[in-house]
């Protein structure tokens, strides 16, 4: 396997892993830093449009498609707002439940109604059940693929199918924050059909695979008459995506390689992932993205304190899934420590099961 430099603290004592928020453990490229040092002299002035248009062309360049059709941000709560506040409250946002929901909490702010609908018996969008949601109400259907927090893929075809349909009545965004670990994400990728001209728009962020959650940067590739729209509300400005964002975005993309090495350093630790929890004989989904998700056999939070008291905080429970887990895929040694955790969680569980059988027949 490739070795990525982490530089982690010597300590004492075990250091808190967090394996919570689907963080890149194997950082940025290292053009990131370079880049960044580059512009070090320049942060008292603020960002300009030719550093956010050099970007924008890169990326356009990057997703083969038309450059005014590329809007920059993490625009996921903009985008919220603002088709929560077209045609008048009560427009209805379809969207998989659990799931991501900034940009329906921030359609619900302006008068959008959240549309929930439960994934299906694969823990997938359940796109016939999504289908069936949409009305003359629907303002927007909102899916995250790979889904979030269960990890799972559509059928390509199928969801691409669904796309194409249900487009004609909505604008359908997809979310592929995670849709760059997998290994065939441009046949995947649903910018084929916002390069066909669909009513489809698709958000991509660096905060994943690039590495870049603490310079968060996205972007919305979007049909051009949405696209200027949105522009003229204030999407994609330069001065709010923030001076070392913008050259950092840039100098991650470049870097193709660190991209496909963090793929495939993410998929072997996915895979020792499944190992462990087919020995513990525990139900997990086909995750494809940089998480596991997994019935842990006991309520999440009891799971997640019992982790936590060895070090590893793996987060909240995600509703309806009481008694599921999702734990980010860390460094090599991050994994070796949560899965020696998760068996001391179901070991110590097991022995309070048999402590409570016992103390009920005496």
């Amino acid at each position: 396997m490739p070795h990525f430099c982490h530089c982690v603290g010597q300590s004492s004592s075990p250091r808190l892993v967090r394996l919570s928020l689907n963080e890149n453990p194997y950082g940025p490229s290292p053009d990131v830093a370079e880049a960044m040092q580059r512009e070090w002299n320049h942060l008292n002035r603020y960002a300009d449009s030719q550093a956010a248009q050099h970007l924008a062309e890169q990326i356009a360049a990057y997703e083969h498609i038309p450059v005014e059709q590329v809007i920059l941000g993490e625009i996921l709560i903009f985008l919220g707002l603002y088709l929560g506040s077209q045609g008048g409250p009560g427009g209805e946002f379809i969207y998989s439940t659990p799931g991501y929901l900034a940009l329906i909490d921030a359609a619900a702010r302006v008068g959008g109604v959240g549309a929930p609908v439960p994934l299906n018996g694969q823990y997938q969008n359940d796109l016939p059940a999504l289908s069936r949601k949409v009305n003359q109400r629907t303002r927007s259907i909102y899916l995250v693929n790979p889904h979030n927090p269960t990890g799972t893929v559509n059928d390509s075809d199928e969801f691409k199918h669904f796309l194409r349909k249900n487009s004609e009545n909505a604008v359908v965004i997809v979310d592929e924050a995670y849709l760059e670990y997998t290994a065939d994400f441009r046949s995947r990728s649903a910018v084929s059909l916002v390069r066909d001209g669909a009513n489809v728009m698709v958000f991509r962020t660096f905060d994943k695979i690039h590495a870049l959650a603490g310079l968060p940067i996205g972007y919305v590739l979007a049909p051009r008459t949405l696209a200027d729209a949105l522009r003229k509300q204030g999407a994609g400005d330069a001065e709010s995506l923030g001076r070392l964002n913008i050259v950092a975005a840039s100098a991650a993309l470049r870097d193709t390689a660190q991209v496909e090495r963090t793929r495939k350093a993410v998929s072997h630790e996915r895979t020792i992932w499944f190992s462990l929890l087919r020995d513990l004989k525990l139900q997990h989904t086909d995750s494809n993205a940089n998480f596991v998700f997994f019935h842990a056999g006991m309520p999440q939070p009891k799971l997640a304190a019992a982790m936590l008291s060895q070090g590893i905080d793996i987060g909240r429970a995600h509703p309806p899934y009481a008694n599921w887990a999702r734990i980010t895929i860390g460094l090599p040694e991050e994994n070796q420590r949560a899965q020696a955790a998760l068996r001391y969680a179901l070991e110590g569980a097991v022995a309070n099961s048999t402590s409570a059988t016992e103390s009920s027949k005496a």
